[in-house]
């Protein structure tokens, strides 16, 4: 799989094209920024996910689009997207909402969150990608690398930690003297080997969250019925 960005202005939104060659297949997790495409009709295949797919995913349907075919994702305003590609025994867990796109192959694994984190970030459960491939990801911003040490603890605002080592130990704070602690949001004091993946901003998830703002019973309709995304508003 080779990803191009083409970089554009921060208020303009990006475009990434992709490209598969024969016998390459890609996961897409944010179909509608499918924004063009090139190859035969049938390398094309959305589907709806069961419900344990649902869960994992944050999302009702992707998209398995095989080579060879090039397509264009588009990137909206405010967004970034960065390609990485992650070694077999990459240990990182990120957070599904940030995921456009995966390489087909790699092997998701859930882990759940310890409850108090879990009460906090209102999400039970991380991702961890192995096998190796490429991960395509969405943030607020151009996504930064930070490394971390097992003992001088590193404090992130909750909402802008993308991803971790699972290894790494993580617990809630605040930090600072009394004034700086009251006018901060929830941190992760992170301890650990490794990097952790930020972005530079809490996000909006108009974008990032589908699955919430509407009913279910508009869902269902709304991925069930033909052009359903375009008639049910």
């Amino acid at each position: 799989m080779k990803i191009h960005v083409e970089e554009g202005a921060g208020s303009d939104g990006q475009a990434a094209a992709v490209e598969l060659a024969a016998g390459e297949a890609a996961l897409v997790l944010h179909p509608k920024q499918i924004i063009a495409f090139q190859g035969r009709s049938g390398s094309r295949e959305d589907r709806l996910l069961n419900v344990a797919g649902v869960y994992r995913k944050k999302r009702w349907i992707e998209s398995r689009l095989t080579g060879p075919a090039r397509f264009v994702l588009g990137v909206p305003a405010g967004y970034s997207f960065r390609a990485m590609e992650l070694p077999e025994d990459s240990s990182l867990l990120f957070d599904i909402r940030y995921v456009l796109l995966y390489s087909e192959g790699m092997k998701l694994q859930s882990r759940f969150q310890k409850i108090k984190q879990a009460v906090v970030t209102q999400d039970w459960i991380r991702m961890k990608f192995s096998g190796g491939g490429t991960l395509g990801l969405l943030s607020c911003g151009p996504l930064c690398e930070l490394t971390i040490d097992p003992s001088e603890p590193v404090y992130v605002d909750i909402g802008c930690l993308v991803a971790y080592p699972e290894e790494a130990k993580l617990q809630l704070c605040v930090y600072g003297n009394p004034l700086a602690s009251q006018r901060m949001n929830y941190h992760w004091e992170i301890t650990g080997s490794g990097k952790v993946l930020l972005q530079p901003s809490r996000p909006r998830f108009g974008l990032a969250d589908p699955l919430q703002g509407d009913s279910l019973f508009k869902r269902i309709l709304r991925e069930a019925l033909p052009f359903g995304g375009v008639i049910i508003k």
